[in-house]
């Protein structure tokens, strides 16, 4: 339990503990609730009082040891230990100083959300602009910066901020990580009117994607998954055709209703390597492929289906630059059934019960978030 103590703030009249429960990275599969000391902001940062953080499926791949995160022989390690997860977040500012408050445009008791990826400002691709490709890549939750498992989280004078109303449930409003991502893998699609898109996955991405399409207004957009439930949600928040892979033939569906010639453009929002070639399969020539997921096992295919078969244009996407205020806008008027989104939210002491959940095969929740003000 947090020992409380009168600390000052730019108010001069917020109560902050001294310390605070925190989930902490021992390693692979050894995630430890812990209490922490509650960082003092220094100039130019911030203080929030943790609202909501989601778990995200990066988190479960971390958690159980992917190789992206604590490599392996053709890679270094990038996760860090002795680190507080969650870059899926938002918080109430209840300290920071009066330069940080009026360059962030921000008051005590606001509401903000920080973007995952906190710039060095310095590398080559900062300079450029490219800043959620920056080299150095740190991200709260995973190298760098404490994230958000925690009851309190600082905010850098680095990171990135943005705004959004306290009058969205916690984990509601965090949900503009998410859908910030999948926002900016429909831009790397390119779509246009006459499109047809083909979005494989209905989880928080897939659903996030088709949500994204659906103000692009292409032809037609076209929803995959194995669980009844969630292409049901996928209607709701835009899909006109949903197709149940487990039952249907989803490249021959799609062809079927392209005269033969297959989808315009496909993104692949699961993370299972046998989304890969479906992609590939379904795509008509000179098609575009969008890869969003983070996988944990590598994928194989014939690339020949690439280069000499369709000439596809395949494009990656990372992060979500400069789509949070456009997703917060959609959040924030209320038109997704998030209450059917955000499934289930869970104490800090239940970390690991959320974890299990996220991890569930059954599709058993959409989006899994931890309010830290819960008590189990």
């Amino acid at each position: 339990m947090s020992t409380t103590t009168e600390t000052p703030t730019s108010s001069g009249s917020a109560t902050i503990p001294a310390t605070m429960r925190a989930v902490v990275v021992h390693g692979p599969g050894d995630y430890r609730l812990e209490e922490r000391p509650v960082p003092t902001p220094g100039p130019g940062e911030l203080l929030l009082r943790t609202d909501a953080v989601g778990i995200c499926a990066s988190d479960l791949k971390c958690y159980h040891g992917a190789a992206k995160f604590w490599g392996d022989e053709n890679r270094p390690a990038w996760a860090e230990t002795d680190r507080i997860p969650g870059h899926e977040f938002v918080g109430t500012i209840v300290a920071g100083d009066e330069d940080a408050l009026a360059k962030r445009k921000v008051s005590l008791g606001d509401r903000i959300a920080c973007e995952q990826i906190v710039p060095c400002w310095e590398c080559r691709y900062c300079l450029e602009g490219i800043y959620w490709m920056c080299n150095v890549h740190d991200m709260f939750g995973f190298k760098g910066y404490d994230g958000a498992m925690a009851e309190y989280v600082l905010v850098p004078t680095k990171a990135l901020t943005h705004p959004v109303s306290s009058d969205l449930p916690g984990q509601v409003a965090a949900f503009a990580e998410p859908l910030s991502c999948a926002f900016h893998a429909v831009e790397r699609g390119d779509i246009k009117f006459g499109d047809t898109v083909v979005i494989a996955g209905a989880g928080p991405i897939g659903l996030s994607a088709i949500a994204g399409t659906r103000q692009k207004n292409p032809l037609r957009i076209i929803a995959l998954d194995v669980v009844p439930e969630k292409l049901e949600l996928a209607r709701k928040v835009g899909a006109d055709i949903v197709i149940n892979i487990a039952e249907e033939d989803a490249v021959a569906r799609v062809k079927e209703l392209t005269d033969g010639d297959g989808a315009d453009v496909y993104i692949e929002a699961t993370g299972h390597p046998s989304a890969v070639p479906q992609g590939l399969n379904l795509l008509r020539k000179l098609g575009t492929f969008v890869e969003y997921s983070v996988f944990k096992d590598n994928v194989s295919v014939d690339w020949s289906i690439i280069s000499d078969d369709k000439e596809l244009d395949v494009r990656g996407a990372h992060l979500g630059p400069h789509t949070w205020p456009a997703a917060i806008k959609l959040l924030e008027s209320e038109t997704l059934p998030m209450s059917e989104i955000c499934t289930h939210q869970f104490a800090l002491e239940d970390f690991q019960q959320a974890l299990d959940l996220v991890g569930d095969s059954a599709g058993a929740s959409v989006k899994v978030s931890i309010i830290p003000s819960r008590r189990s």
